[in-house]
C-alpha cells in the first residue's frame, strides 16, 4: 500500500525531478499526454496546465494513489504499468519514479518505443541512489539476525534496479529514438527529527512496512533511525543535507 499523505511529505523536493524532466519535452501541441504512475496527481495536473488541449490519461498501480488523484479531478485508472499499451494518438508519455520498481523494464521501454507514433516523446526519471547510505543501511538492518528471518521474503532494490544514463541512451537509440539522457544529484535540505527516515518511509521502506505488524514496524524504525541520523548528521542550524541521485532520459521516436 502507498500512503498518499506520507508521499506528499517534502512534496516540493519530490517534485523537482519531475519538472526538470518535463521541461526537456519539446512537444508543442500533443494530442494525448500520458502519466504512468501518476501517484496522488499533484504533478499530473501540471501536465494538464501545460497542454490544455491534449487528452490527459493517467494511471497508477496503487488504488490509494488513484483515489487521491481522482479527488484532484483527474480521470485516473488503477493499472499496472506493465499492462499499459499506448493509444494511436499518444504523443507524450511521462513516467516519473516508477520503473525502478519494475524488473527488466528495458524490455518495456523497447516495446513502448516500437508502439508509439513517430515524433512521440517518452520521458522517464528513476532514482539512482540505491548505493546511498539510506538504502545500504536499510538493507543491512533487514539482513541482520534480528530481522533476517522475518524479512526473508522482502525484496529490497539494489543498484542494478536502474541503468546508467548511457545505458538508457543506447537502449532507446537502438530502438529507433533520438535520446537526451542525463543524471542529477540533488542536495536536498531536510529538517525535523530523523528526516531521512521520514523521507524513505514514504517510498523505499514501503515493502518492509507491508511485511511487518504495527509493533514490528515501530521496532524496525526505532533501530534504523539512529543509524540514518549518524550517516546524515544535521548542521547546527538544523538542516540535514540529503544527496539524491536521479537518472533521466527523454527519447523521441524517429519518423
Amino acid at each position: 500500500m502507498w500512503d498518499p499523505g506520507k508521499y506528499l511529505d517534502y512534496a516540493d523536493l519530490r517534485a523537482r525531478p519531475f519538472h526538470d524532466l518535463v521541461s526537456r519535452i519539446a512537444a508543442p501541441s500533443p494530442r494525448r499526454v500520458v502519466d504512468l504512475g501518476c501517484g496522488p496527481g499533484n504533478l499530473t495536473v501540471t501536465l494538464r496546465e501545460r497542454w490544455p488541449s491534449a487528452a490527459l490519461e493517467c494511471s497508477d498501480s496503487s488504488p490509494e494513489m488513484v483515489a487521491a488523484a481522482r479527488e484532484r479531478g483527474l480521470d485516473a485508472a488503477v493499472l499496472d504499468v506493465r499492462d499499459w499499451t499506448p493509444a494511436p494518438d499518444t504523443d507524450v508519455v511521462v513516467s516519473n519514479a516508477v520503473l525502478q520498481w519494475v524488473p527488466d523494464h528495458g524490455t518495456l521501454l523497447r516495446r513502448w518505443a516500437a508502439s508509439l507514433p513517430a515524433g512521440a516523446y517518452l520521458a522517464v526519471q528513476v532514482p539512482g541512489n540505491f548505493n546511498a547510505p539510506s538504502h545500504v543501511l536499510t538493507r543491512e538492518l533487514a539482513a541482520s539476525p534480528a530481522w533476517a528471518a522475518r524479512l526473508a521474503e522482502v525484496v529490497l532494490r539494489e543498484d542494478d534496479a536502474v541503468s546508467t544514463p548511457q545505458e538508457y541512451a543506447n537502449l532507446l537509440t537502438d530502438a529507433g529514438c533520438t535520446v537526451d539522457a542525463w543524471e542529477t544529484t540533488y542536495v536536498q535540505p531536510l529538517r525535523g527529527p530523523s528526516p531521512v527516515l521520514e523521507w524513505i518511509t514514504g517510498t523505499a521502506l514501503r515493502p518492509i512496512r507491508a511485511a511487518l505488524s504495527d509493533v514490528e514496524w515501530e521496532r524496525f524504525r526505532t533501530s534504523l533511525g539512529p543509524r540514518l541520523d549518524a550517516a546524515y548528521p544535521p548542521r547546527p542550524d538544523g538542516v540535514t543535507w540529503f544527496e539524491f541521485r536521479r537518472v533521466f532520459f527523454v527519447a523521441q521516436v524517429s519518423a
